[in-house]
């Protein structure tokens, strides 16, 4: 026996997940007591292994004066180019960051000693980010440090297909509140009807870096590149749905 009062949800939304089987976008649900609906919100996941890199490289530089500080800078820079692009990167794959040519600020100098300061009254700072495989991000990184990088180690990780992995957190999300919906409608002693309408809001966990380096190059033989792992990224939807009951 259907209940007395009416579940009433109206709602004008788009669908963002387009393998859902939802009606037309913006279709309004009309409201009377011959059209009773139900409507539920639900929240559901899916966790994948990052599969892209972006690796930030960088140097500084130092020099007595300005030219002397840029021919340094200059050959650090394409140095450390070359060695990123000679292991298989792509040359569109390396960006610059920023650049600046610069003296050194002064309260950098009273750290120093007198020597010290006379061979560092002008820097040269540059920096790139490197897009590659995850797998790749610690061989990046190696090629780039034993350059000439001193400044480098940040590493932010992605998805190459985060639509994909969108479109399935938003699946498992319909799902989810489908189920929810069918419970309700057993416990109110009526029969779950067809979907009316749906939106989705999908959330990714917020990229965090790994770490940020200053990495010395130094006489002895070159280490092993560091050992790196990819992050686990979360990426959750959250599903308004509304369904008929009959």
């Amino acid at each position: 026996m259907r209940p007395n009062s009416s579940l009433i949800a109206v709602s004008l939304a788009y669908l963002l997940a387009a393998s859902l089987p939802l009606v037309a976008a913006a279709q309004t649900i009309q409201v009377g007591k011959d059209n009773r609906t139900l409507a539920i919100t639900a929240t559901d996941s899916v966790t994948t292994m990052a599969d892209v890199a972006t690796v930030h490289v960088g140097f500084i530089a130092y020099g007595p004066d300005q030219p002397a500080a840029y021919a340094a800078g200059s050959t650090l820079s394409n140095a450390i180019v070359r060695a990123i692009t000679a292991s298989g990167i792509p040359a569109d794959q390396v960006e610059s960051e920023n650049q600046a040519v610069s003296p050194v600020p002064e309260y950098e100098q009273q750290q120093l000693s007198a020597t010290e300061r006379a061979q560092r009254q002008f820097q040269v700072v540059q920096s790139w980010t490197v897009r590659t495989t995850a797998d790749s991000a610690a061989q990046v990184l190696d090629r780039a440090v034993q350059a000439g990088a001193n400044q480098s180690g940040q590493i932010e990780w992605s998805l190459k297909d985060a639509n994909a992995v969108q479109a399935e957190a938003a699946g498992h999300a319909l799902a989810a509140a489908r189920r929810q919906a069918t419970a309700m409608a057993t416990a109110l002693g009526v029969h779950l009807g067809p979907l009316l309408y749906a939106t989705n809001q999908v959330e990714e966990q917020p990229v965090r870096p790994v770490f940020a380096a200053k990495a010395r190059l130094g006489a002895a033989p070159a280490p092993l590149p560091l050992a790196i792992n990819p992050r686990r990224i979360n990426t959750s939807a959250t599903v308004y749905a509304v369904f008929a009951i009959e």
